[in-house]
């Protein structure tokens, strides 16, 4: 089941994506579930599987993507995660590294990503976001999984000239990231390390590797970070990304103005968005 965020005529909803259309679990369920985080809190992905025979009421050019979640309580991000990242950053640390993003950083698939104009090295990373489906804390490695309602793909774009001394500083500037287009649940994803991953630039491939080759797996993530905090559902893990980031190619290649972004994972469809210069009207256009 791919269970997307949206709004449709001015009302924010969410709904079953199919190749025919999207079910709108906001008009038969909304009064109980507001949204699909609210779906996840009360345990209710079941209540929704009832309606995935059901007639599809509308369809995707008619609605504008939100974030999967688009308020999770926390937004964890894992960096130098893959063994060819490691290489080109030259990363040591065999702890996992974290960093924090907000929600307000986030967009949908198919929305405009921001680009902050302070900035020429906006970097484009494509990633597995892994979102909790089940509370939980000091969660063993062999139950982490369950936690897991499903997952989603991620554009983490990171302001590199930010990030010299606080990853979090080059995360979080407004509708940096991209989080789409829908959730896909866990009984599709019987493995998450079986997945291929690519981002695109402008058509061409510069990310191309397998979630198999992460570092810390999910299960691991997810024990590692409930030591320290609980996790909740509508939480988001983004699981870090591949090698052949802008940063570290010679010569440098950064997202710009009118450049399109896309990140394909196996199973999970393609995330895609456009990327507009920052400016007092492209802000309010992308709201």
């Amino acid at each position: 089941m791919k269970l997307a965020s949206y709004i449709h005529h001015g009302r924010k909803s969410y709904g079953i994506y199919t190749e025919a259309g999207i079910i709108d679990l906001g008009q038969k369920i909304g009064q109980q579930y507001p949204t699909l985080k609210d779906l996840l809190q009360w345990d209710a992905l079941a209540v929704a599987k009832q309606y995935v025979d059901y007639p599809a009421d509308i369809t995707d050019k008619d609605i504008t993507f939100l974030p999967v979640i688009e308020e999770p309580g926390k937004i964890f991000c894992v960096g130098m995660n893959y063994a060819e990242k490691r290489k080109e950053f030259a990363e040591t640390n065999n702890a996992p590294t974290l960093f924090i993003r907000f929600a307000d950083s986030q967009t949908g698939h198919a929305r405009p990503v921001i680009k902050p104009n302070i900035t020429e090295e906006f970097d484009y990373e494509g990633e597995l976001a892994v979102i909790i489906g089940k509370a939980g804390e000091n969660i063993i490695r062999s139950d982490a999984l369950s936690h897991v309602a499903g997952y989603s793909c991620y554009m983490d774009g990171s302001v590199r000239d930010w990030q010299h001394a606080w990853f979090t500083a080059g995360k979080n500037w407004r509708q940096t990231g991209a989080f789409g287009p829908y959730m896909t649940t866990v009984d599709e994803i019987p493995d998450p390390h079986a997945l291929s991953i690519q981002t695109y630039l402008n058509g061409m491939l510069v990310q191309n590797d397998s979630t198999a080759s992460m570092i810390h797996k999910v299960a691991d993530l997810i024990s590692y970070i409930s030591t320290f905090t609980t996790l909740s559902p509508g939480d988001v893990i983004i699981t870090g990304s591949p090698g052949g980031v802008g940063k570290k190619r010679n010569p440098p290649l950064f997202m710009h103005e009118g450049d399109c972004v896309e990140v394909t994972i196996e199973k999970l469809g393609r995330l895609t968005n456009t990327i507009v210069e920052s400016t007092a009207q492209s802000n309010l256009l992308a709201i």
